[in-house]
């Protein structure tokens, strides 16, 4: 395995310093971005970053380093810099907090692709985002469109002092293409696939899944007929979601607020708090009993799919919310630990100089039984929502509102008119537990969320939030619109 002397020299500095235990985590990453805008490229990116960040204990307290510079002196000094830091926390830590993982792995894992975008040539990659974007232009009240690409190859290898040797590497794509239409006092805009495009793990062959050139003349078309839809009605309505609003709805009012360190008051930056408090696990109903929202972090395409996270924790599958009610959170070994249990591996950085830490990571609402066209069946007067336009939600993901780019009008059963602007706004607990009915399986699709952002200094994270489209009865619409 690659880095092995360097890990073993980073290790043993670390112990010989003072640490009780230390974890090494080299990676290599690069990223790739196409955009077209207009017919022009408009960015053309392609930037390789490599280094390491070194975890040290020291008396039940953590210190992190990092560093690029993998000379024998810049090893022992970032381990000797992580050391000092848990040293320094140790002395002004209330009581001894941190332990070593239990459990230690040597393993390999690797992200299944069917094509390597190394291979598809710049061309064809230019060409796909030209036609898709002209296509969305061609009618002719859009007056701006674009299509992008995104591309993520990361390799990560990790050693600790336990005996963890573990490598992987981790391949994430995505696309999408926007139109925006100006015309009758007004500004609309469609995005598709969802509201930031298909964004899953895997190579080329999600690029190709998304159909941007077969759907982008829709988009414009949609944006365009936006202009002179009506406005959406207020009042209370059913209210069916699209797939990509429901996984926008499972990440804001439920992902950030199960994140034990939130819970616990140890983070509150760029989500605030959480309503999901200790005292109400196994007891709190989150949502009507059809609600059940697992973590996967190993569902195939899940964007946060991994062998292990980055403190070593294999990744599985566990439950947030099961039956309804509030089961789990996601977790470190430290903050599991703190409830009597055991890490759920959903520990993070965003690169290798960042620290670690608690992140959402692949969260699914298990389908329902309902074929989608028969949600409608039963709804005499409701509004069907597609593609998150804006959100806001409260420091402790209570009360929320979010709007769409589109939505249609249900009367008697029937998906009617075209409506703009449909917001919808609620309580968390109330509005999941408002939910009567979720599409089956054949509608069930892992929506990625490509720019999730936590702490301070931030980092951005990949998330998965898979769903299916849903029902939900007697739901707040319209309130608060600006015009």
């Amino acid at each position: 395995m690659e880095f092995e002397e360097l890990a073993g020299r980073a290790l043993d500095t670390s112990i010989a310093r003072g640490a009780t235990y230390a974890d090494v985590r080299f990676e290599r990453g690069r990223t790739e971005r196409i955009e077209v805008r207009n017919g022009i490229v408009a960015t053309l990116a392609d930037s390789e970053s490599a280094g390491y960040g070194i975890r040290a204990l020291v008396d039940g307290a953590w210190g992190f380093a990092a560093s690029d510079d993998v000379s024998n002196a810049g090893i022992d000094a970032a381990a000797a810099r992580a050391v000092t830091i848990a040293r320094a926390s140790a002395a002004v830590a209330r009581r001894p907090f941190g332990a070593p993982p239990e459990r230690a792995y040597v393993d390999r894992f690797i992200t299944a692709i069917a094509r390597d975008p190394a291979v598809v040539p710049l061309g064809e990659r230019v060409a796909l985002l030209l036609e898709a974007e002209k296509l969305a232009r061609s009618t002719p009240k859009v007056a701006v469109a674009r299509a992008w690409i995104d591309l993520w190859r990361t390799d990560k290898f990790f050693f600790s002092t336990i005996g963890s040797r573990i490598e992987q590497r981790i391949m994430q794509s995505g696309s999408g293409v926007q139109a925006m239409a100006v015309g009758n006092g007004d500004v609309q805009t469609r995005t598709y696939p969802g509201d930031v495009g298909l964004y899953q793990s895997g190579g080329w062959e999600i690029v190709e899944s998304a159909r941007l050139r077969e759907n982008a003349a829709r988009i414009g078309e949609e944006a365009t007929a936006l202009l002179t839809a009506p406005q959406c009605p207020s009042g209370t309505f059913d209210v069916i979601l699209g797939s990509s609003q429901v996984s926008l709805q499972i990440h804001e009012s439920c992902g950030h607020p199960a994140e034990l360190d939130r819970v616990l008051g140890w983070e509150a930056n760029f989500s605030g708090t959480s309503f999901l408090e200790l005292d109400q696990l196994d007891r709190l109903v989150y949502g009507s009993p059809i609600v059940t929202i697992a973590i996967d972090n190993t569902m195939p395409f899940g964007m946060a799919t991994c062998g292990y996270d980055d403190e070593g924790t294999q990744s599985g599958t566990s439950d947030i919310v099961r039956d309804g009610i509030l089961r789990g959170y996601e977790m470190s070994n430290d903050t599991a630990r703190s409830i009597g249990r055991e890490s759920n591996g959903c520990v993070r950085a965003q690169s290798w100089e960042y620290v670690p830490m608690i992140r959402m990571c692949n969260l699914t609402l298990l389908p329902g039984t309902t074929p989608f066209e028969h949600l409608f069946d039963d709804v005499r007067d409701g509004i069907y929502m597609e593609s998150n336009r804006s959100w806001s939600i409260d420091d402790r993901r209570l009360n929320f509102q979010f709007g769409c780019e589109i939505g249609w009008e249900i009367k008697n059963g029937k998906r009617g008119r075209l409506v703009k602007n449909p917001t919808y706004a609620g309580m968390t607990p109330a509005f999941w537990n408002a939910c009567d009915a979720i599409a089956d399986e054949r509608s069930w699709f892992a929506w990625g969320t490509p720019n999730c952002g936590k702490g301070e200094p931030m980092q951005t994270g990949r998330t998965t939030q898979a769903a299916a489209p849903a029902r939900f009865r007697g739901v707040t619409v319209g309130v608060g619109y600006d015009d």
